[in-house]
């Protein structure tokens, strides 16, 4: 088995405090990476950003390879490029965009200020105008992998450091840890959001094996029930989540909205699954009355559950019935 060789500390530290800012990351979602030399240090897939500092969370991969993959060589997965198999680690699916990004570091959150402003068109001009002054682009909204990778690169010019995913989530680039610390902090002080919406404590018990999470506004409140019960709005929330949250517990779905009582989530939940459902409360219950979030629709969610249109379309159905 390989060694993880010493990485910065600040790179380690900006990945750790991400990762522990549930605003900014939930559980295993987002990533960072740093380029030495001709080698890039990603996360690996499927660990956490804040065990940065405690365990081996980071892959290198060789730059060279991982930046042809980004341009259209290979499958995209960037597995072909890492140096130390050994390890038993796999980079980032989103690793090809890092390379592309031509910043010593870079760091993907799944901001939920970022997610305010990034599902609506109300949002994404008010997120213009906020981030006024600062080198950002947008990005239209497109799969995880090489597919959103191209659509970075359509927007990118040399001095962008900032990259507002649409129904995604937030890049920042810089020269340093340090630079990308100061870089993201402005950016989330100029994207924050209060929260709008409160609910009261459900007034009944959870359905069996469910256990109330600790958000009911997306429940009580009318207009949000119908946004988490009609569509999905970001990649993770598919991932863990599935689709729009049934109304009732479904074989299969971790989590259901019950109108009027609260967000009810399997006991035996994962963390990840409980800290989405949390994330799509923190998300609507910030998000402005005028403002009208797009879901990703169908045919995105079948993308990212790698289903066929068809069986998807079917078991959508099955859940709503």
């Amino acid at each position: 088995m390989g060694e993880q060789a010493p990485l910065p500390r600040d790179f380690l530290e900006l990945s750790a405090d991400c990762g522990s800012d549930p605003l900014r990351v939930q559980g295993p979602g987002g990533n960072t990476s740093i380029k030495l030399g001709e080698t890039l240090w990603i996360k690996a897939s499927g660990t956490e950003l804040a065990n940065a500092l405690d365990q081996d969370i980071f892959v290198a991969v060789d730059r060279v390879i991982a930046l042809s993959e980004a341009k259209g060589a290979g499958d995209g997965t960037c597995q072909a490029a890492i140096l130390d198999p050994e390890r038993g680690l796999r980079p980032s699916i989103e690793t090809t965009f890092h390379a592309l990004i031509d910043w010593p570091v870079v760091a993907h959150t799944h901001s939920v200020a970022t997610l305010v402003h990034a599902t609506s068109d109300q949002g994404l001009d008010a997120a213009r105008e906020k981030l006024n002054g600062l080198p950002a682009a947008f990005v239209p909204y497109r799969k995880p992998g090489r597919p959103l990778t191209e659509a970075i690169a359509a927007e990118m010019t040399p001095n962008v450091q900032v990259f507002v995913l649409g129904n995604h989530g937030l890049i920042v680039a810089g020269d340093s840890a340090p630079d990308v610390a100061t870089l993201m902090c402005e950016v989330e002080i100029r994207l924050a959001v209060p929260i709008v919406t409160d609910g009261a404590t459900p007034q009944s018990d959870a359905p069996d094996g469910f256990v109330w999470l600790n958000t009911s506004a997306v429940a009580q409140d009318k207009r949000l029930f119908s946004l988490a019960t009609t569509g999905s709005y970001y990649p993770d929330h598919v991932v863990f989540l599935g689709p729009a949250l049934p109304t009732k517990p479904v074989d299969g779905a971790p989590a259901c909205l019950i109108e009027g009582q609260g967000l009810a989530i399997r006991a035996d939940a994962t963390s990840a699954q409980r800290a989405m459902a949390q994330c799509l409360s923190d998300v609507l219950t910030r998000l402005p009355p005028s403002w009208t979030p797009n879901a990703i629709g169908s045919e995105a969610e079948a993308e990212l559950l790698n289903w066929d249109a068809e069986n998807y379309r079917q078991a959508l159905a099955a859940r709503k019935s």
